[in-house]
């Protein structure tokens, strides 16, 4: 059993960072039952962006389909609000006050309920309310604008900065922080849980750097990213990629040794002029071998040396096979759980559940027989 074995989530069904945070969740054993909007028949969801029988973001869920224009279905809903520890949602402000749903209403059935509210904005601000998708939320921290070649525009980093780190693993933070207090204060609270604001702490390092003088506003020009000869991707001869990054001397000095550079230019490896010229040189002694020939003459020591992995080829990685950094679930291969655990170890995960009107949850949770049924009667699961 997971660390979080006994903590009961109430999830309504979302899109991006609401989903991986509770994803993150039941992977660590918290019972989460995801509640989905039970749509008529023969009508297709919102998004068709992501199969629902392989959208890994929603393994290891119980499932119950709600009407919530009900009043039926509502109630039930307020009800598995009134028996968990956690609720989270991801819609835009208002949205769960308009349903019926909003913390005042949620708070005043079950006062230790942690109530955690993902968007990308925050709930509160000039942007509160507008429409924006990660690549919007993480151009205000400041992060998109740093990143990319020199001289070019900003290189959208995937979503993994807003919507994955900024905002699922803030949102994880968050929820676990108050549920933690909540076993002392006996009083739950609302976590508002924005990717603009969590995009801005994962800057932490770089605004460190500027406020000590060593980070520059032009892209591509900065010791972490990409402006430094020893810390950057190089294309081999094959036309795959190694990843670079010896900061310390005794690392660097230990890479030249290996690559065979003796070039006495290279020893000036903090002098910020010649790192572009450097940079040109290392590329074309880079190139003369192949990614594999490279790692296996650098992977493994302390020159700080990786492949550069596609998602076919990570999984068989010896590092990742060794560690089961990827599992196998319902015939999908996705990362597994994480981090580690010595003693509550999670279980594996589950794979999603597509279909389900959760009578069996609802049983679970406290609902008589005759409830079901009367929920089955009007239509709301």
């Amino acid at each position: 059993m997971g660390p979080l074995h006994g903590i009961r989530i109430v999830e309504f069904a979302a899109l991006g960072p609401a989903p991986m945070g509770c994803m993150i969740l039941a992977d660590l054993g918290a019972e989460v039952v995801r509640i989905e909007r039970k749509l008529p028949a023969g009508a297709k969801p919102a998004s068709e962006l992501f199969d629902p029988k392989i959208d890994i973001l929603n393994r290891s869920r119980r499932v119950v389909s709600l009407d919530l224009k009900k009043p039926e279905g509502l109630a039930a809903a307020k009800q598995l609000a009134a028996s968990a520890d956690v609720l989270i949602e991801g819609f835009r402000p208002g949205v769960m006050e308009r349903l019926g749903l909003g913390p005042d209403d949620c708070l005043a059935a079950n006062p230790r309920l942690v109530y955690g509210r993902m968007t990308g904005w925050g709930q509160t601000g000039p942007l509160a309310n507008s429409a924006g998708h990660d690549i919007n939320y993480l151009s205000l921290s400041g992060a998109l604008h740093a990143i990319g070649e020199p001289g070019g525009k900003p290189v959208v980093p995937l979503n993994l900065v807003a919507d994955c780190g900024g905002g699922a693993m803030l949102l994880v933070v968050g929820v676990l922080a108050a549920a933690l207090e909540a076993r002392t204060s006996g009083k739950g609270q609302v976590v508002d849980a924005a990717m603009t604001d969590g995009s801005a702490l994962l800057m932490t390092m770089m605004y460190t750097l500027k406020a000590m003088g060593n980070w520059t506003q032009e892209r591509g020009s900065n010791l972490l990213d990409g402006g430094a000869h020893f810390y950057d991707t190089y294309r081999c001869a094959d036309g795959k990629y190694i990843s670079i990054g010896p900061i310390e001397p005794q690392f660097y000095t230990l890479f030249l040794q290996k690559t065979g550079i003796t070039d006495p230019d290279f020893k000036q490896q903090w002098e910020r002029a010649r790192w572009p010229e450097l940079k040109t040189r290392l590329a074309a002694h880079l190139e003369t071998r192949t990614r594999d020939e490279w790692c296996a003459l650098l992977e493994g020591s302390d020159a700080c040396v990786a492949p550069v992995l596609d998602m076919d080829e990570a999984p068989e990685h010896p590092h990742n096979q060794a560690r089961g950094t990827f599992i196998e679930v319902g015939g999908v291969i996705q990362p597994a759980p994480a981090p580690r655990f010595s003693r509550s170890i999670p279980a594996q995960p589950r794979p999603p559940v597509v279909g389900a009107t959760g009578a069996d949850v609802l049983s679970d949770w406290g609902f008589a027989p005759d409830e079901i049924d009367a929920l089955r009667m009007a239509g709301a699961i």
